[in-house]
C-alpha cells in the first residue's frame, strides 16, 4: 500500500465520521487558540510596558532621594527627604568622573494652579535645565525649549506638555502667550510633543517645564534652592548602562558619605523598572498559559478516544486488510495518519481564530495582542504532536489485532 493510499483511506474514513471528526478538532483548535492567544496578551502587555518605560527616556537611570524620619518617629517614604542638590548632578555630568554618563538633568517638581485669561489648570510644574529635553528623549511640536541662558538669567518662561495645551487655550497657539504660576508671568517659549500617559509614570504631556532658578525663586521659593526631587541621568549607550550605574552610585556614595546599606539615595535603571512592571504580566501570562494548556490535554484524550472507538468500529476491516496482505506497520501508519490530521487540522483552525481574536480583542481590551511567526508555527508543531501521541496508542492496537480473530468479530 503507497503513502498515497494511506492518507487517501485516512482522509476518507475521517469524512466518513465527519461530526465526530469535527468535535474531535474542537478540543484541540480551542485549546490552540487559548494558549497562543493567552500568551500573546502577555506578550503584548510587557510590549506596551517596555514602550511606556522607554517614554521615559533612552538608556536612563533615575536616582531619588531617601525618606525622612520625624522627631516623632515617624518616617516618611521614599522621595520625602532633600538629600540631593544641583552639586550632585554637577558632579555626575562630568565626564572625568563618570566617562560611561552622556548627559545629566536635575528636576525639582510642585503641583500647581496654572491659569491662562479666565482659565486654570492644576498641574505639574517642573524645573529643570537644557540637558532635560535629551535626556528625557522629548522633542518639541513648537516654540523653544529653555535654553542655558534662561537658567543663568532665571527668566520667567514655561514649557508646556501637549495637554496642558489643550486644558489651557482650547485649541488656540499658546507660544508667546502668558501663563501664570504661583502668581507670576511666564511666557509660553514652548510645546512638548505628545507622547501620551502611561500606566507607570505621571502624565508626562500634563506638565509645565521652567527653567531651574526660575523654580527656585518663583515657583517653590520657601523649598532649599540646592535641592532637587530627582535626578536624570542618560549612559552614553544600552552597553554602558550598567557602568553608568556604578559610576553614579560610587560617587555618591562618596560625596554623601555614606555605604551602600546605609544610603540615603536609591538608584534605578531602566531595566530594575522594567523588570518590576513586567513581573506581574509575566506570573499571570504562565498561570494563564497553563490553564489553556489544560484544554490541550483534553483534547489529545479526546483524539485517543475517538480513534479507540475507530479501532473498535472496524476491527472487520483491519482483519480483511490484514489478510489481504497489509502489514501491520501500513495499518498502524494509517491510523497514525488519521490522529495526526485531526490534531494539525484542530492546531490550524486554532491558529486562524487566534488571529481572528489578536484582531478585534484590541479593541475591547486597550490592549495589543502580539502573536509571532515563532509561537504560530510551535502551535502547529504542538498540534502535530498531540495528534501523533494520542495516535500511538490506538494504531498499536490496530495493527496487533489478528487476522482471523478480526474476521470472527461480529
Amino acid at each position: 500500500m503507497s503513502t498515497f493510499d494511506t492518507f487517501r483511506s485516512a482522509f476518507g474514513a475521517l469524512r466518513s465520521h465527519r461530526l465526530r471528526s469535527a468535535l474531535t478538532m474542537l478540543g484541540i483548535l480551542i485549546g490552540i487558540a487559548a494558549v497562543i492567544l493567552t500568551v500573546g496578551l502577555g506578550q503584548g502587555a510587557q510590549a506596551q510596558v517596555q514602550s511606556e518605560i522607554s517614554k521615559l527616556g533612552s538608556n536612563l537611570l533615575v536616582v531619588t532621594p531617601g525618606s525622612t524620619t520625624s522627631s516623632t518617629g515617624i518616617r516618611g517614604g521614599r522621595g520625602t527627604s532633600s538629600t540631593l542638590t544641583n552639586g550632585d548632578a554637577a558632579a555626575l555630568a562630568t565626564a572625568s568622573v563618570a566617562p560611561d554618563i552622556r548627559a545629566v538633568a536635575a528636576t525639582s517638581t510642585s503641583m500647581q494652579s496654572v491659569t491662562a485669561g479666565t482659565t486654570n489648570w492644576t498641574t505639574t510644574v517642573v524645573g529643570t535645565t537644557p540637558s532635560w529635553a535629551q535626556v528625557r528623549a522629548r522633542d518639541l511640536s513648537a516654540g523653544r525649549f529653555v535654553t542655558q541662558d534662561d537658567v543663568n538669567q532665571a527668566r520667567p518662561v514655561a514649557v508646556l506638555g501637549s495637554e496642558t495645551v489643550t486644558e489651557l487655550f482650547n485649541g488656540r497657539s499658546p507660544v508667546g502667550q502668558s501663563v501664570s504660576i504661583n502668581g507670576s508671568s511666564f511666557t509660553v517659549v514652548g510645546v512638548l510633543q505628545a507622547i501620551g500617559s502611561t500606566s507607570t509614570t505621571a502624565n508626562e504631556d500634563d506638565q509645565v517645564i521652567v527653567p531651574q532658578t526660575t523654580f527656585a525663586t518663583r515657583v517653590a521659593a520657601n523649598s532649599t534652592r540646592a535641592a532637587v526631587s530627582t535626578i536624570y541621568i542618560e549612559a552614553t549607550s544600552q552597553a554602558t548602562l550598567t557602568a553608568a550605574y556604578q559610576e553614579a552610585k560610587a560617587l555618591l556614595l562618596t560625596r554623601h558619605g555614606v555605604t551602600s546599606t546605609t544610603a540615603d539615595f536609591t538608584l534605578s535603571s531602566q531595566q530594575s523598572l522594567l523588570q518590576t512592571a513586567t513581573a506581574t504580566d509575566r506570573t499571570l501570562t504562565i498561570l494563564l498559559g497553563g490553564v489553556a494548556g489544560i484544554s490541550l490535554l483534553v483534547g489529545a484524550l479526546g483524539i485517543a478516544n475517538m480513534m479507540l472507538v475507530s479501532v473498535a468500529e472496524r476491527v472487520r476491516e483491519i482483519g480483511l486488510r490484514k489478510a489481504l496482505g497489509a502489514t501491520p506497520a501500513a495499518v498502524r501508519q494509517q491510523f497514525l495518519v488519521e490522529a495526526s490530521s485531526l490534531g494539525v487540522s484542530g492546531g490550524v483552525l486554532g491558529l486562524l481564530l487566534a488571529g481572528a481574536g489578536a484582531a478585534v480583542l484590541p479593541h475591547f481590551l486597550a490592549q495589543p495582542v502580539r502573536i509571532s511567526p515563532a509561537a504560530a508555527a510551535a502551535a502547529v508543531g504542538v498540534s502535530l504532536l498531540i495528534g501523533v501521541v494520542a495516535g500511538v496508542y490506538p494504531a498499536g492496537r490496530a495493527a496487533r489485532l489478528a487476522p482471523i480473530d478480526a474476521l470472527r468479530n461480529d
